[in-house]
This record gives C-alpha cells, structure tokens and sequence, in this order.
C-alpha cells in the first residue's frame, strides 16, 4: 500500500469502531495477541487503523463487553484466557468456529444444542396440541418429499426444531439455540455432506422425534431428540456413522 491509499479500514462504510472491534477479535481468537499478553499500545493501534484514539477506545471498550481484555492499571490492555470469552456473542463465536480446525467448539455447540432440545422435546410432548402435532408431520411428510433439495430441506429442518422450541414455551432455551446455529449454520463444517442418503437418514431421526411428540411421549421425544442431534452430528462431522461418542 502505498503513502497515499487509504487503508481499508477508512474506506469501510461501517462503523469504525466495531469494524476494528472484528479486527482485533480475530486477531486475538488466532493467537496474533494471546492471552495474558497486552495489545499494542493506543497510538499503535491509532497508526495501525489509521483512526483516532476515540475510536480506538471504543472498541476496547466493546473488546472487554465481551469478555476478551480486561484493562489493567500499569500493564495496559491485557488480553484474557477463553475461557472468559462470551461465547454467544455472535462475532466471538464465528470467529472461533472458523478458526477452530479441531471442531472442538462444534462439538460442544452440538453438545449444548442436544441438551436443550432434549428438554424442550420433553416439555413439549407434554404440552403439544394438535396444531403443533399436525405441523410436525407435514414438515417430515414435507422434509421426505425434499431430499434432493438440501438447501429447502435445511429450512423445513429448522422449522421443526423451531416449532418443537415453540411449543416447548422455554423462551430462553429456544433464544440460546437459535444464537448459536445463527453462526454454524453459515459454515461448511456445521453442515457437512448434504446428499439425498444423508437427508432420508435425518429425516428418520425427524420421524421419531414427531412419533413420540404425537404420542405425548415426553420421555420418549427426549431421547428420540437426544439420538437425533447426536447421530446427526456424527454423520455431518464424520461423513459416516462413526463410534464418536459426544459427552453427555
């Protein structure tokens, strides 16, 4: 770049602050700034940007909102372990799903997603209504005539786990999944292999879930959703049925 060009940074119509903010989030998920080490100081980070200390500022301030520096008196900047990461945050969790090669955060994305469905299945067997248990099965009968279609099957695949969450009336549960597929549902890794066999063998996994909601069945639609989540994950992960075993 030469003395005259604008770095990108100035050129991006969005706000400075949080266009910085994304920076310095992926550089800190990638290691560029590891934890316990500090950031460059704020007229590094000024010439860095080419932006003011303002902005600078501002984006630290957003930095520790979500939970990965913490400012410290006399050490400047310090960026903090992951484990104090908030990981519903939308741009720290996409971020460390695609820097993450292990699928190590995946797998406990899924693990999460299993354990709050399975619940959700079980309050809902216990409160579903006809409308609900008529709406599950159109969307399997539905899902079973989309096969070669993945991606609207992916759609009427996610409805009926909305629908499910729904009825399950656990607001904070369903806003929790939601969060956290908002991201994986953008990555190759997440969503794996989509050919006709794969979607006939998740759709079996829809089936049972429905079955035994239909059945008012909570226990039942618990552990069918539990299997379900897990053996589809296995496939997606795998690109077969492979003896992985997910912690429960």
């Amino acid at each position: 770049m030469s003395a005259t060009t604008p770095p990108a940074w100035a050129r991006r119509p969005a706000n400075l602050a949080k266009a910085v903010t994304a920076e310095l989030v992926e550089r800190i998920v990638r290691g560029v700034h590891p934890p316990g080490v500090a950031l460059p100081r704020e007229a590094d980070l000024c010439e860095t940007f080419s932006v003011s200390r303002t902005v600078i500022r501002e984006a630290v301030k957003i930095l520790q909102e979500k939970g990965l520096v913490q400012v410290r008196q006399g050490f400047g900047t310090l960026v903090t372990p992951p484990t104090n990461w908030d990981m519903l945050d939308e741009l720290v969790l996409g971020v460390t799903i695609a820097e993450d090669e292990s699928l190590a955060i995946l797998d406990d994305l899924v693990v999460t997603r299993r354990l709050l469905e399975s619940d959700m299945a079980n309050v809902a067997a216990r409160l579903a209504d006809e409308e609900t248990v008529e709406r599950l099965r159109a969307l399997v009968d539905r899902m079973d005539e989309l096969v070669e279609d993945p991606l609207t099957y992916a759609d009427h695949d996610r409805a009926f786990h909305d629908t499910i969450m729904q009825r399950s009336g656990n607001r904070i549960a369903r806003g929790v999944v939601r969060s956290l597929e908002k991201q994986a549902i953008n990555t190759a890794r997440y969503m794996g292999r989509t050919e006709p066999a794969l979607c006939v063998a998740s759709n079996q996994g829809h089936r049972r879930v429905y079955e035994r909601i239909a059945a008012r069945d909570p226990a039942g639609a618990a552990e069918a959703m539990f299997t379900h989540i897990t053996e589809a994950w296995l496939v997606r992960r795998t690109g077969r049925s492979a003896p992985v075993r997910l912690q429960r």
